[in-house]
């Protein structure tokens, strides 16, 4: 598919947004895979005595491509946060061909783990977390949203489950109930198929891993007490369905959960010219703002 979402996923490099300060390669975790990795961008201005909200970001890739680099340049103004007095953490996760789920999930809160830990050291504020993610990274950050204190990653410490808490959600397109996207597929991209994205996730066809379909499906925690959600999709999004964002707001909702649901009409997987408008990060950076800022 020309010009999509996924063409412009894997960076050979970080774009470094204009008046941010760049930590690279900082390594958070090691697996047997290899070491993972996050990039710091703070404000190069900054007040010296003041701790700072954070934003995570999960970088999107269908689990299988992407990098942590994808930060700053798949998002038009991107740097907007940075301008607002952010520090953003854009990390490393195991991709699906180098382990299944729920690696991918442990690999997200060992980063929130580590960042906690080290929090003082980056001028960040431990109590103030926001993650944001397209499309894979949508899913991942839902996920980390909804199941604190579970699916926690072994190098969590038995005393610490409550530490992958976020307290703000930004949710891109991401997929919720995998068993339920080709009746509401606009194309013929199969999802169930041994091939698809979900099925490789989850190491066999999706129709024979009903349990771990349901483990990876961030409806399932959903228990009331949950950070807020910004959840953004193109209504015409050919890859993941509009209707995997319905039903993860709507149960949100029903659970009392603060939600902003924003369908993005005539929007693709991450295409259209809502996508490719700054005003979208403005959208972004003010519902942070109204959950991050003290």
């Amino acid at each position: 598919m020309a010009d999509s979402f996924f063409d412009r996923v894997t960076p050979a490099s970080p774009t470094i947004p204009a008046g941010a300060e760049y930590i690279g390669g900082v390594q958070f975790a090691q697996r047997s895979s290899g070491p993972l990795f996050l990039d710091l961008f703070r404000p190069a201005k900054r007040p010296s005595n003041e701790m700072l909200p954070l934003v995570i970001y999960i970088f999107g890739g269908a689990w299988m491509i992407g990098n942590r680099y994808q930060f700053g340049g798949l998002v038009p103004g991107a740097g907007k946060l940075i301008d607002d007095c952010y520090v953003v953490a854009a990390i490393d996760y195991r991709l699906s061909q180098q382990a299944i789920f729920p690696a991918q999930i442990h690999d997200v809160k060992s980063a929130i783990y580590w960042l906690r830990a080290h929090a003082a050291d980056y001028q960040i504020d431990a109590d103030r977390i926001g993650i944001w993610g397209p499309s894979a990274g949508g899913h991942l950050s839902a996920l980390a949203g909804t199941s604190a204190g579970r699916l926690e990653p072994p190098d969590a410490s038995a005393d610490t489950n409550d530490g992958s808490r976020v307290q703000a959600v930004v949710d891109f397109f991401g997929p919720t109930n995998f068993l339920a996207m080709r009746e509401h597929m606009l194309t013929s991209f199969d999802h169930d198929g041994p091939d698809s994205p979900e099925s490789r996730l989850v190491g066999e066809p999706i129709g024979e891993r009903a349990q771990a379909v349901k483990e990876a499906n961030p409806i399932t925690y959903i228990s009331g007490d949950e950070p807020p959600f910004l959840i953004v999709h193109g209504i015409d999004d050919p890859i993941v369905p509009f209707n995997q964002s319905e039903i993860l707001a709507s149960a949100l909702r029903s659970a009392g959960v603060d939600v902003t649901f924003r369908p993005i009409e005539g929007g693709g997987h991450g295409t259209g010219e809502e996508f490719d408008s700054p005003a979208l990060m403005d959208i972004i950076t003010k519902f942070f703002d109204r959950h991050l800022k003290r």
